[in-house]
């Protein structure tokens, strides 16, 4: 027999339990965890995305902030589990198509993001929202380089000798670059790796940062690279004398999503934010600071501003897209070729 006391002890007990999980829950209807980089990035998502538009519809947004790496392994890390940490994750397109194999995200539900309709077709996935892209191409010194190169073969030139800059961490777009400047593609990577050590001998230097490769290229260190256009958008706003040119063999695309976790304990939140990230005053202002440029049709960027990072209709038929899956199965031969070979 359960005591009348036991009774009302346990009876209190779930009370107290069922409020708590209540409690829990209206908090969490009025937050949004988002997974995403610091810097000028997560800044941006604050002033442009967070605040004006989010806040209003009643959202707290919580910036989770990391690098992409560490992003990758929590979210791994809590696939199984019944509620994750993130209610949106951003992340490349590349680092997506490896976590999206592993069933992490949600199936994006169209009818709930209301601006779907806007977004260009070619960038839509089931998982992701393109938020901005950009495209890989040749930044050079016009101080230095009267000339402007038309290729990525041209990097090869010996009068560039000791005159290419590259940045470490971008060892994955680098080899592509050597990889369609020795008559590769995007799912064919072999010559790559004669065409780097081609590189090597003439001399390029490997920065370890972004930031470190625009002091090379202001102090006129060197003069050309392989590099965002939107970052040398950012860079030339910084006065850095730079222009850019798409090489005939064609512009790689990195395009910047964000998804819903399965497990995400506020869905209804990440789907607010979601549609968000798709308002085009935000995106526009976003390439007006980063350099990005809109996913949506209707944001329509001042002529100023598409001169300089909007590609052509030529330039545009010239973007490649990776080969998302020969890219990943890769990986390893390419950072270990570039860390054992290139540089070492």
């Amino acid at each position: 027999m359960i005591s009348r006391r036991h009774f009302l002890s346990a009876g209190a007990g779930a009370a107290t339990m069922l409020a708590s999980d209540a409690r829990l829950a209206h908090a969490e209807s009025g937050q949004v965890v988002v997974g995403t980089w610091g810097g000028d990035y997560g800044q941006l998502l604050s002033d442009l995305v967070d605040k004006p538009i989010v806040a209003p519809k009643g959202l707290e947004v919580l910036q989770d902030v990391a690098n992409a790496e560490p992003r990758k392994t929590k979210l791994l890390a809590e696939r199984q589990s019944r509620r994750g940490s993130m209610d949106v994750a951003c992340l490349s397109d590349s680092d997506h198509y490896i976590l999206d194999g592993t069933d992490t995200f949600e199936t994006i539900d169209t009818a709930r993001i209301s601006r779907f309709d806007k977004v260009f077709p070619e960038l839509r996935t089931k998982t992701a929202i393109p938020h901005i892209y950009s495209a890989q191409v040749i930044l050079y010194n016009t101080n230095q380089v009267k000339t402007p190169p038309t290729s990525w073969a041209d990097l090869w030139d010996p009068k560039w000798k000791g005159r290419v800059g590259l940045v470490d961490i971008l060892f994955p777009n680098n080899t592509i670059m050597a990889a369609l400047a020795g008559g590769g593609s995007m799912s064919n990577y072999d010559p790559a790796e004669k065409k780097l050590m081609e590189l090597r001998s003439l001399d390029a230097k490997i920065y370890p940062s972004n930031e470190a490769l625009a002091a090379a290229l202001k102090s006129e260190e060197v003069w050309l690279t392989s590099m965002w256009l939107a970052r040398g958008f950012m860079w030339k706003k910084a006065g850095i004398p730079l222009s850019h040119v798409v090489p005939k063999e064609g512009a790689v695309s990195i395009v910047f999503e964000a998804s819903i976790p399965r497990n995400a304990r506020n869905k209804d939140g990440g789907y607010t934010y979601l549609d968000a990230m798709l308002d085009p005053k935000a995106q526009v202002a976003f390439a007006d600071k980063m350099g990005y440029v809109p996913t949506v049709s209707d944001a329509v960027l001042p002529d100023d501003i598409a001169k300089q990072v909007s590609l052509s209709e030529s330039d545009r038929a010239r973007l490649l897209k990776p080969d998302y899956k020969y890219h990943t199965e890769r990986m390893q031969r390419t950072l270990d070729f570039w860390n054992k070979e290139f540089k070492g």
